[in-house]
């Protein structure tokens, strides 16, 4: 068993994918680090391979948000506290990234399309030690975050998308409202520019 390692997402909405993802990562270490990308505006760039990444919408919640989620994840999967701990990883801007994350980590990733390529390789050119937990298509995925804020957004089931902890938490502090609200921004700005056009 490696004694650290690290995963990343941008967790924007933590789910039942994420949570596979995550646990398959600490089954390999002692200690996990959970990087959350894109932590704040100043750390968000567009990337060739996700040009949506970067999208108000696509970031509807808060780097504490974030964080809290996943805490209340890892608690209800029973996941120990001291085997895991929560950082910001600016996989966007990769001359900070190693101010925040070990070096001598191995880090998991999940492969399934160009962003996840192009990740792979700004942790590669940094040195780091990267382990792939698995490849798989677009197609292959399952839930997505995208599926799960268009759920949301579109008053669809979601439930059973995400772990309890995080429907509850995302329901009681109204970030569902948000959700729907930065949706309606994204479809109302799509087609002001298709009548621009």
């Amino acid at each position: 068993m490696t004694e650290t390692g690290v995963i990343h997402g941008r967790f924007q909405i933590l789910h039942l994918k994420h949570m596979e993802y995550i646990l398959a990562a600490k089954m390999r270490c002692k200690k996990l680090y959970i990087g959350i990308t894109n932590p704040d505006s100043m750390h968000t760039k567009d990337s060739v391979g996700d040009i949506n990444r970067s999208a108000k919408s696509a970031n509807p919640l808060t780097y504490f948000e974030r964080y809290e989620l996943i805490r209340g994840a890892m608690k209800e999967f029973r996941v120990p506290e001291e085997e895991y701990d929560i950082l910001p990883f600016p996989i966007n801007c990769p001359d900070y990234l190693l101010q925040y994350v070990p070096k001598d980590a191995v880090y998991y990733m999940g492969m399934c399309d160009e962003w996840d390529e192009e990740k792979y390789r700004i942790l590669k050119g940094l040195g780091l030690t990267v382990e792939i937990l698995f490849r798989k298509t677009p197609e292959e995925k399952g839930i997505t975050a995208s599926l799960v804020r268009s759920a949301i957004a579109t008053d669809q089931e979601w439930a059973k998308m995400v772990p309890k902890s995080v429907y509850r938490y995302i329901t009681e502090h109204d970030l569902d409202e948000r959700i729907k609200r930065l949706e309606q921004m994204r479809i109302d700005e799509k087609d002001i520019n298709r009548i621009k056009d």
